[in-house]
């Protein structure tokens, strides 16, 4: 028990009304602020773009270095001298001057944190010094537009300066401020004058100086401007609610804190807004604002102000609507870094902790009753997990209305039932949930909820819960449709992208990154001028050929029949899907959705992609053995590989693949996943079978699909003056095709050129011709396809074909 926790040394010790006192764990003297972590992160951001922009905006860097040069010579000489002579006394006795002055006060740690981050920063440039001395980084002398060797343009006196500046936190000390600041620009100016560094070496002198200040801040934290316990009786007091004791209830892992307080007429429940809290979250908050459409919440960036008006605005726009919910009593600041609001205290539980036999029907009705007249007034409660009800003699209230909005669409509303809806699950059962809703919400309201029982439109708490009972938005969907068989579920899209869409872009600009800096050597102008495109031509009309081949290979193991232009639409629509998913990944999806709008149930359609992939893979492995081995008895200075090589390589495989079966876990893993990739291949199979027509149409277009992409790929070669055996060229397609499937960038972009140049390389090409060939092949295959295959995806959209 204490009654002056949080106090620091400069501070008088705070006291309390006469009889109060204060029940809660001493505050830490030092907190790790999210804002300090949120300029790290943006100094970063803004050294990463200070590297770029002489790539983007080579003028305008050029011109401003030109600007600067020019205004300097027509500057007086006398003022240079004098504004050089008084930066550089003013930029050490000014710092000095803050120090002996916060040692008087005796605020000797704020100096010791500011010393700590001058150090540091000296030490960045010493070693940033020594790097471009020894390595001279293109990147980093582009950058700072630096030509002279033997120095370095982020001046070493002022960096450690910009950080001691950053970590002592001059906030609330304009004066200081004011001189402290102007002594530095002053000395930048001074340094750029006198040549000894450029107009974007001093952005990144302060960036660097910013970066180490906060990041030191960070690290070693900030004094806790948190008031305690005690000051948040004391503003109570003031309100005249005469408080007597104040309990902390939180545990300490919220964005607010949380006080029981007894007074001398009633009893309040007191929640506290600290400022450095309102930057909580925001990583999640923006990333979810980014990923998911617009009706999620906008505060994205939050102040303290903001913070208390908008719950202060739900508490009362809640209580007018008449919801069951405690009242608001008064609001406040607590000093300058908080705010508190008093509502009346309920004795109750939460429904995450009630007993599971006082949980009845009539209550659970009882809690969609007063979310009806929270929705009745376009409110939405936006946090409807299991601690925002609590239940006070067998009757719900609605809590922890803070993160609600007002005046919202009927998505929101919608988005807060399916909330509610899994809350109740969870706790009572898919069943009950369901039947308890019905009887409130009705068929057409509760078949709504259908498409938004998604895991990205539910709170973090209560996703948190369903790793633990994955089942359950399944089974909440199949008793919904059990109560309304006749419901039409229309499908709400709710996010914008996938994390998976983020990781295969950032996988494809990494692979097209490398790909670029490997080519940037050769002269491919040369090569493509001296091109013979007679073979180019025969290059594209093998493949456009390819697209008819995966056509028949779908249309064969399909024993529906299948319109076979409409299917080699598909085909190219599938090639469009390439460019945002990885390529074993685009063709399955495709044309498993095109089998089932063509009238194919879900479980064969899926079924008869399988079986055509799984037929794919057998003739792929066959092709690949039987090619090396072939490539191995012909001239072994011409061809690809000898075939002890392929043979080596495919025994090295089998024993990787032995081990992997001879381990239980892994074996049960692949085991697992072939039966979820390949169930009910082998009954579509057996259908197929009994129509050659199908088989012959099946595995001819297996056949022809690898023929065509070799003879692509061949053409390709002798564009370019090139020549390789056959079976060489079929080996090196076939072993770049298996990693291009492998790879999860989009196409198998990266992997696939990776492979080709370095497969042709080997077999004997020189490497500028391997790489215009498989630019080519590469371009007809992968580039060239995608403009019609964005025709074709737009067409059989609008003929509802997928």
């Amino acid at each position: 028990m204490t009654k002056t926790q949080g106090a620091t040394a400069l501070e008088p010790p705070l006291s309390l009304p006469d009889g109060a006192e204060v029940d809660e764990a001493p505050f830490p003297a030092r907190i790790r602020s999210q804002g300090d972590l949120i300029k790290t992160l943006a100094c970063l951001a803004g050294l990463g773009l200070l590297l770029l922009l002489p790539t983007f905006a080579t003028q305008t860097t050029t011109g401003l270095e030109s600007d600067v040069t020019r205004g300097t010579e027509q500057a007086p000489h006398f003022l240079l001298s004098l504004a050089s002579l008084t930066a550089g006394f003013g930029v050490l006795a000014v710092p000095m001057a803050f120090a002996v002055d916060r040692v008087v006060r005796r605020d000797l740690t704020r100096i010791a944190v500011g010393l700590v981050a001058a150090i540091a920063a000296l030490g960045a440039v010493v070693a940033l010094d020594a790097w471009i001395e020894h390595a001279s980084p293109t990147i980093i002398v582009n950058a700072l537009g630096w030509t002279k060797t033997g120095q370095t343009p982020v001046p070493a006196d002022l960096t450690p300066v910009i950080a001691y500046v950053t970590a002592v936190r001059l906030a609330g000390r304009p004066r200081w401020q004011a001189v402290m600041w102007g002594t530095i620009a002053l000395a930048g100016l001074a340094s750029l004058v006198a040549g000894h560094t450029t107009a974007l070496g001093l952005v990144a002198t302060y960036l660097i100086g910013r970066l180490v200040g906060y990041l030191t801040l960070y690290g070693l934290g900030t004094p806790n401007p948190r008031p305690p316990g005690a000051a948040v009786v004391a503003a109570l007091d003031r309100l005249g609610l005469q408080p007597l004791k104040a309990t902390r209830v939180d545990d300490g892992t919220l964005d607010h804190r949380s006080y029981l307080v007894h007074g001398r007429t009633r009893d309040l429940d007191v929640t506290v807004l600290d400022r450095d809290q309102q930057t909580a979250g925001l990583f999640y908050r923006a990333w979810r604002g980014v990923r998911l459409r617009a009706h999620q919440p906008r505060r994205t960036v939050r102040s303290l102000r903001r913070s208390l008006e908008q719950e202060s605005l739900m508490a009362y726009a809640a209580t007018a609507a008449g919801v069951q919910t405690p009242r608001l009593v008064a609001t406040s600041e607590v000093g300058t870094e908080a705010a508190l609001l008093a509502y009346t205290h309920v004795e109750g539980t939460t429904l995450l902790d009630l007993p599971d036999e006082e949980i009845t029907d009539d209550l659970l009705k009882g809690i969609w009753l007063q979310l009806g007249l929270l929705h009745r007034q376009r409110i939405a409660h936006r946090s409807l997990d299991g601690s925002a009800v609590l239940v006070c003699e067998g009757r719900p209230w609605l809590v922890g209305l803070g993160r609600g909005e007002i005046a919202v669409g009927d998505l929101l509303l919608r988005l807060d039932q399916a909330q509610l809806l899994t809350t109740l699950g969870l706790r009572v059962g898919a069943g009950r949930a369901v039947h308890t809703a019905s009887a409130m919400l009705g068929a057409d309201a509760l078949g709504a909820l259908v498409p938004l029982l998604q895991k990205v439109a539910l709170s973090r708490e209560t996703r948190a819960a369903l790793r633990k009972d994955g089942k359950l938005l399944g089974a909440l969907r199949e008793e919904i449709l059990r109560f309304y068989p006749e419901t039409e579920v229309a499908t709400v899209k709710l996010e914008r992208f996938r994390p998976r869409t983020i990781f295969s872009i950032v996988g494809a600009a990494i692979a097209a990154y490398f790909l670029l800096t490997t080519l940037g050597g050769q002269d491919l102008g040369k090569l493509v001028t001296e091109a013979d495109w007679r073979w180019a031509v025969l290059a594209l009309f093998a493949s456009g050929v390819s697209f008819v081949a995966a056509a028949m290979m779908v249309i064969g193991f399909v024993p529906e029949r299948l319109p076979m232009w409409r299917t080699v639409a598909v085909q190219f629509a599938a090639s469009f899907v390439k460019l945002v998913a990885p390529a074993a990944v685009s063709g399955i999806a495709i044309n498993t959705r095109y089998l089932q709008r063509m009238g194919v149930r879900p479980g064969p359609a899926v079924a008869s992609v399988g079986a055509s992939q799984l037929t794919g893979l057998v003739v792929h492995i066959m092709l690949l053995f039987v090619m090396g081995f072939l490539t191995g008895s012909g001239q072994p200075d011409r061809d690809f590989a000898p075939s002890k090589t392929v043979m080596l390589v495919l025994l090295a495989v089998g024993a990787v693949a032995g081990l992997g079966a001879a381990v239980g876990p892994v074996r049960r893993l692949v085991v697992r996943r072939l039966k979820l990739m390949f169930s009910g291949v082998v009954p579509r199979l057996v259908d197929v079978l009994q129509d050659p027509r199908k088989i012959v149409t099946g595995l001819g277009g297996t056949l022809l699909l690898t023929v065509a992409f070799v003879v692509c790929l061949d053409a390709s070669i002798r564009a370019f003056g090139g020549s390789l055996g056959w079976t060489a060229v079929a080996v090196v397609f076939l072993t770049g095709n298996a990693l291009g499937s492998a790879a999860p960038t989009p196409g198998g972009l990266g992997a696939v050129e990776g492979a080709l140049v370095l497969g042709l390389t080997v077999a004997g090409l020189p490497v500028e011709t391997a790489t215009s060939a498989v630019l080519l092949f590469r371009l007809l295959t992968f580039w060239l396809p995608v403009l019609p295959g964005w025709a074709s995806f737009h067409y059989l959209q609008r003929t509802e074909s997928l």
